[in-house]
């Protein structure tokens, strides 16, 4: 008995198969790599969701998009990346790992683990920290400072928070010479 394949059906079914292929790695996040390509800061997928936490943290979801749906933290690495200095790219990275030696000593678990009440009363202490030239504190006032500028810059709000007039403007009859 000869049984052959219809070739329409044997073609449908290789595309299948070789679509699943090249969709399968994707589905395995676990890479240890960022989302994103960095040329000059070498970040962990845990460092990534760290700062996930911090931008969120930062800029915590209310009626309006926090941190993390606005993907904040890659606006972060990709500034840091792209437009400090090397000195102050090391600073940060050194600060990013005292960071979470910090957090692990004053709570005993990490950041991402912590309560956000808990998460917040660290991000006060480090503000209210006398030395204000530790890399601690330059990692979180880069990280904070590139927050808020990603955020006031993101689609959501320069669509829905700003209102946007066309330049030059309108008249003004009355505004002085």
């Amino acid at each position: 008995m000869n049984q052959l394949i219809p070739r329409r059906t044997a073609i449908r079914n290789l595309l299948i198969i070789a679509g699943g292929a090249m969709v399968l790695p994707a589905c395995y996040s676990k890479s240890g790599k960022p989302t994103i390509q960095l040329n000059n800061l070498s970040l962990t997928e845990e460092d990534e969701l760290f700062l996930e936490t911090l931008c969120e943290t930062l800029v915590p979801e209310t009626d309006s998009p926090g941190g993390k749906s606005l993907k904040l933290h890659l606006f972060v690495m990709k500034m840091v990346d792209d437009c400090y200095k090397t000195e102050d790219q090391q600073m940060f990275i050194k600060g990013l790992r005292e960071f979470d030696d910090f957090v692990k000593e004053k709570v005993s678990k990490s950041f991402v683990k912590a309560s956000i009440p808990e998460r917040e009363e660290l991000l006060k202490s480090i503000q209210q920290d006398k030395e204000k030239n530790n890399a601690i504190y330059k990692f979180y006032e880069i990280t904070k400072s590139k927050t808020i500028q990603g955020y006031l810059n993101s689609e959501y709000v320069m669509t829905n928070l700003v209102k946007y007039e066309l330049v030059p403007g309108r008249y003004n009859g009355y505004f002085p010479a």
